[in-house]
């Protein structure tokens, strides 16, 4: 049997409205009142009728995660760590794969469709600032990544340039000199790349070693294959370290440098970004710059709910989390 509000207040001796406070996380109730409460709660095994509450409140209890691409690595960890934050409110995550694509990521700014969301955490690529504020919908929006700074919405992110600097200077500690970097981009969609780049050129002219473009090489998607195809590409100008500007793009240089007869880290020190899983079962296991993903998905998440519950108007958030420098046997 389901049991209600009433059973639970006549069970505890209180008004329903003091079980209705305590449920809904009111926090003027008394110690002593708010425990009796919550040991009626637990003993009548009492489990909130959602659909009501929403409905009473204009809302569906459904937001949206939109990232460019699940097949990353990095996005599906992000994705899990969204809809564990998300169930502590009670929230069913929809989760939209854009590629990139500015019609789809304009349809995301608009809030998918009208009455399906309560709001977005939105990971766009193709979008500018202004795209966002011509288009954005009546949901609220945490943007993510690195394309959108002082937008229109809150915004969580990483110190992309200083962890690229980290990482090049513990590879020039290592007493590397030939650094490589894989994983240039110089599209407008590209900001990530750029800010990555950003910091290693700065670590070496830190270091008082030469930047030098035969050491720099592009690749237009962040995939094993492209992470591969541009250590092969490198081989020739003899690189004894190369940074990837994502741990994807690590694996697949890790293939092709043992493709190659070369040794990691004996003749070539590898490092990436993003701390993915995968990355602690290669050989050998991967140093990366790991985000705090847990952190950044519940300040996402955090973000939203105060836009849902508090008043219209107030100015959008930047916020920082944390990463770290995690050694693994690869550099």
């Amino acid at each position: 049997m389901r049991h209600r509000l009433k059973d639970v207040a006549e069970r505890a001796g209180v008004s329903v409205k003091t079980v209705s406070n305590v449920v809904n996380g009111y926090p003027h109730v008394r110690p002593d009142t708010r425990a009796k409460v919550e040991e009626a709660l637990a003993a009548l095994d009492y489990r909130p009728n959602l659909s009501a509450r929403n409905l009473r409140l204009g809302r569906t209890g459904v937001i949206a995660l939109a990232v460019p691409e699940l097949g990353l690595p990095y996005f599906a960890e992000l994705a899990r760590h969204v809809v564990d934050a998300a169930a502590r409110h009670d929230w069913t995550v929809l989760i939209d794969q854009t590629n990139g694509s500015a019609e789809q990521e304009r349809m995301v700014a608009q809030g998918i469709r009208d009455h399906l969301i309560d709001g977005v955490i939105f990971s766009p690529l193709a979008l500018t600032a202004a795209d966002l504020s011509a288009a954005s919908g009546r949901a609220p929006m945490v943007l993510l990544g690195e394309r959108v700074h002082h937008g229109p919405a809150d915004h969580v992110a990483i110190d992309n340039v200083a962890a690229a600097r980290d990482m090049t200077a513990h590879l020039i500690a290592l007493g590397r000199r030939r650094i490589a970097a894989i994983g240039a981009q110089h599209t407008a969609e590209g900001v990530t790349a750029r800010l990555r780049l950003s910091g290693y050129t700065a670590a070496l002219t830190d270091a008082g070693l030469p930047v030098s473009d035969s050491l720099i090489a592009p690749a237009s998607a962040w995939h094993r294959t492209d992470g591969a195809a541009a250590m092969r590409s490198l081989l020739a100008a003899r690189p004894d370290a190369v940074f990837c500007f994502n741990d994807t793009l690590a694996l697949g240089a890790l293939r092709a440098l043992h493709e190659a007869g070369l040794r990691v880290p004996g003749d070539v020190a590898v490092a990436g970004f993003d701390g993915i899983e995968d990355g602690r079962f290669s050989v050998p296991t991967l140093t990366t710059i790991a985000p705090d993903k847990e952190r950044l998905a519940q300040v996402a998440v955090d973000l939203l709910a105060a836009r849902l519950a508090g008043p219209d108007g107030a100015p959008p958030q930047e916020r920082l989390v944390a990463y770290e420098l995690r050694r693994g046997e690869s550099a």
